[in-house]
């Protein structure tokens, strides 16, 4: 039996690296994230209300880690939603 029918079909990883996008808030543009800026917080959410992740917010882990600890409080002040309209 061939290696890659094993599984139930040919499997090929895709040789292209998709480019790392830069971090907006990176180098002089570096910006306070504050917890109370509604508008700005919900960039990073979807319309659902869930966190978007890294790869597609282009943040770095620490402004990630930043973003995600400003909606949580936001959440928990009730200036954020923790559900999306629709989903209520």
């Amino acid at each position: 039996m061939k290696r890659n029918m094993r599984r139930g079909g040919s499997r090929r990883r895709s040789m292209a690296v998709a480019k790392r996008r830069p971090d907006p808030f990176g180098g002089k543009d570096a910006i306070y994230i504050d917890y109370k800026d509604q508008k700005f917080l919900e960039r990073f959410t979807n319309d659902q209300g869930k966190i978007l992740p890294r790869r597609l917010t282009g943040l770095s882990a620490k402004n990630q880690r930043r973003v995600v600890e400003a909606v949580k409080r936001a959440r928990y002040m009730a200036i954020l939603p923790y559900v999306g309209e629709g989903l209520k």
